[in-house]
This record gives C-alpha cells, sequence and structure tokens, in this order.
C-alpha cells in the first residue's frame, strides 16, 4: 500500500478495509496489488489485464478452477507476453507460448490455455484495451486430446465388489470417508472436496450445491 507519510492513515485504512473485502469473498489481495503495479501509467500489459479479468470473474468460480487457471497463466503464458501491451500481441507470438506447452506433452493444458487466453482478449475488447481476439486465429491450432473412456460397471456382481471395495478402504479418514460418501451423491470429486457445511440442511436431510460451482451453472 506503501509507507507513511507517502500514504496517509486514512487512505491506509481504506486499503485494509477494501483487502478484508477481496479476502471475504476468497480473492488474494497479492493479486489486487500486482495488477495495480502493472497498470500504472496506463500500461495495458496482457498480464495486467489477464489478472483484471481474473480478479473480476474468480469470484464465481470454485477455488480450484480460479488458483489452476491463474497458475496455468502465470507458468506458461506471463514469462513470455505478460510485459507486452496486450493489443501488439500476434497470433505467432501466442501460438510460440502454446508451442512450449505442448512440447511437455501436455497437450490438454495448451488447448485449456489457449481457452483462457481467449476469454482474456474478449475481455480487453469490451474494455477499450485491444481491438480483436488473436486467440481467435488459433482454434485447431493444438492436437486433439485423446480420452480415455473407463467402461462403466454394469453386473450387479461388480457393483458389489465396488462398494466392499469401498468399505474395505483403509487409507487416510478423509479419503474413506469421501469414498464412502461417493456413491450416496453422485457428484462430481472437486463438490466433494470442497463442500461446505452451509449447503447442508442437517433437519431436512438435503444439501444443496450453489449454481456458480456446478459444471453446467444450474442449482442442484
Amino acid at each position: 500500500m506503501g509507507l507513511y507519510p507517502d500514504v496517509s492513515l486514512k487512505v491506509a485504512r481504506q486499503k485494509r478495509d477494501e483487502y478484508r473485502t477481496f479476502v471475504a469473498d476468497g480473492i488474494d489481495p497479492s493479486i489486487i496489488r500486482k495488477a495495480e503495479k502493472l497498470t500504472v501509467g496506463g500500461q495495458d500489459s496482457f498480464e495486467a489485464v489477464a489478472r483484471e479479468w481474473h480478479t473480476k470473474f474468480s469470484a464465481n468460480w470454485s477455488k480450484s478452477h480460479a488458483t489452476k487457471t491463474i497458475e496455468n497463466l502465470q507458468n506458461n503464458i506471463f514469462p513470455w507476453l505478460g510485459a507486452m501491451p496486450i493489443k501488439d500481441i500476434k497470433p505467432t507470438e501466442l501460438l510460440a507460448a502454446l508451442r512450449r506447452i505442448e512440447s511437455r506433452g501436455a497437450i490438454y493444458t495448451a488447448r485449456r490455455v489457449l481457452g483462457v487466453c481467449s476469454s482474456v482478449f474478449k475481455y480487453a475488447i469490451t474494455t477499450g484495451q485491444a481491438e480483436r481476439n488473436q486467440a481467435a486465429d488459433l482454434v485447431g491450432a493444438t492436437p486433439p486430446t485423446k480420452t480415455k473412456h473407463h467402461a462403466p460397471i454394469t453386473e450387479p456382481k461388480e457393483v458389489g465388489g465396488l462398494m466392499r471395495a469401498l468399505q474395505d478402504y483403509r487409507g487416510s479418514f478423509v479419503t474413506a470417508t469421501a469414498l464412502k460418501l461417493s456413491p450416496l451423491v453422485f457428484v462430481r470429486p472437486s463438490e466433494l472436496r470442497e463442500a461446505e457445511w452451509l449447503g447442508f440442511d442437517i433437519d431436512n436431510a438435503e444439501w444443496r450445491v450453489p449454481a456458480g460451482r456446478m459444471k453446467m451453472g444450474a442449482f442442484t
């Protein structure tokens, strides 16, 4: 926030209250401070715009998705394109960054990062910091990932074997409990891991998951 007397006590208290609000909303104040530093003097760098976009929209995401998204940018895009003005980035420069990801064999990550960059460019267009979505030119430039589907269990005997295996698991208490709950609630592993007590109505034996945390955006 700065040092006294450059930053008055009144301003410091206002900043403190702002940061407390961010923390209450699940937003890391350090992300805000870094974005503010990058945008000083009207510097519309890709990193500044991306962090601004992330801060604006991540409050409605699950914590794991928000963390993974910013980490993907920090590890794969910011080191190469972060300091560049977003309006000056060319598709070939973004493609070069994606090729670095692909060279590690992380094809899925490359496709996911491309989608995130596309969202950042779209946001930059709406805020007047860019004129076009450079990521749109790269659709189809990354190879598709190979999806391996596990065969579903259809035989009653096999279902019974699975249930016994879950009951007999002798790992950590938390994991064992989660495994035993899974066939009772049929939610994604991430929803089970990040369940909050506020969503449970013990009296009515009901668990309601907020729409913002569901894959299809529907309240359940």
